[in-house]
């Protein structure tokens, strides 16, 4: 029998599969992946300049000190309204990795401690998944030039995905 109940809870059900990001494990049960940047508000101001970087990747407090500075944003000027700066600090925050429940979200939050990164070439999650990528690969060649463009090497970092097999670094290849 068909009740009020069951039909609330299997709509619940489809909604939750619906709206959740996915999360893609790699072989040893790891995510490589955070929620993508999925705010229209974020992606076209902040993805004018540069990459719109998925809020998984900082701890809330990181992005509130980022966005309480854009009048000196890395030596731009990037501010902002206010009504749209709190929009995209909400955002950022609500998402950060501290916030979230994603492995790899909660697995860079736990590494950076009680630190306050503005980059997220500083986190030791970074740090340790890059430190073996020789500079000439990334400053050295005019086709990447920083390790901040992550889409020019992660091929899918714009959907959230870090994962090793995507990588395809300009005039070298494959990262395997």
């Amino acid at each position: 029998m068909i009740t009020l109940p069951r039909i609330l809870f299997a709509v619940g059900a489809i909604a939750a599969l619906l709206f959740t990001a996915p999360v893609m494990a790699d072989e040893d049960g790891t995510t490589s992946s955070v929620m993508p940047a999925t705010a229209k508000q974020y992606t076209n101001e902040c993805g004018a300049c540069h990459f719109a970087y998925p809020p998984g990747l900082l701890p809330a407090r990181s992005w509130e000190k980022l966005l309480s500075n854009l009048g000196n944003h890395f030596g731009e000027n990037a501010e902002l309204s206010n009504n749209l700066r709190q929009s995209l600090t909400a955002f950022l925050k609500d998402n950060a990795a501290d916030k979230v429940h994603n492995r790899l979200s909660q697995y860079i939050a736990r590494s950076i401690g009680n630190a306050t990164p503005l980059r997220i070439t500083e986190t030791t999650f970074f740090r340790r998944g890059h430190r073996e990528v020789p500079q000439r690969l990334v400053k050295d060649n005019p086709k990447v030039q920083s390790f901040s463009r992550c889409p020019v090497c992660h091929t899918r970092a714009a959907q959230g995905s870090f994962r090793e097999n995507e990588i395809n670094i300009p005039g070298y290849g494959r990262w395997d």
